[in-house]
């Protein structure tokens, strides 16, 4: 009797201990965006709009937000990165309102009221010496600037970056499985 019960009780005894105990762990990952870990919490800031106004102070939170920031002129990488965050969040189809985009750029980096237009779901935030505390949170890529498209949580924290060339297919596929997962937001 024993025998048996260690036949049916050993194996999962030992996954236990194996992964539990930290001396294995599977390498296996499903997400395409890098994570960070931990999470890093974002300020409550009050922002410029790019078209008058100012940001409410939680406007990052409540809602999965997909943030870029750019900084100099809008070129055809910034413009790539805007319309990507744009298709991925009409793709998200019915969960697309717990999906906001927020775009942080120089007064000078491109044409706004045709910004708006193209993009009428955008939150524009003008680049300025308010949103320092944010831009500094942000992991970098080769240079100083950000150069990456960030996805912050319901709950305002900075969870995952994705690179400059990354396939906006696996932002996707992201996002709808922490969307499927998620409760909040």
């Amino acid at each position: 009797m024993i025998g048996l019960a260690l036949l049916f009780f050993a194996p999962l005894g030992l996954s236990f201990y194996l992964y539990y105990g930290q001396i294995w762990r599977p390498a296996g990952r499903v997400n395409t965006g890098t994570l960070i870990e931990p999470a890093r919490p974002l300020p409550g800031l009050v922002l410029p709009l790019e078209l008058g106004g100012a940001t409410d102070p939680q406007f990052l939170k409540g809602k999965w937000t997909i943030l870029y920031a750019q900084q100099g002129s809008c070129d055809a990488a910034c413009r790539r990165h805007l319309y990507d965050t744009r298709q991925v969040r009409t793709a998200m189809d019915r969960d697309m309102d717990r999906v906001q985009r927020v775009f942080i750029g120089d007064a000078d980096c491109c044409d706004m009221q045709a910004l708006h237009e193209a993009h009428p779901d955008l939150i524009a935030i003008r680049a300025s010496p308010a949103d320092d505390p944010l831009l500094a949170l942000l992991p970098r890529g080769a240079g100083s600037q950000p150069e990456r498209v960030y996805l912050i949580d319901p709950l305002g924290n900075l969870m995952m970056f994705y690179a400059a060339d990354a396939n906006p297919k696996g932002m996707l596929e992201d996002l709808k499985r922490l969307l499927g997962l998620s409760h909040i937001g």
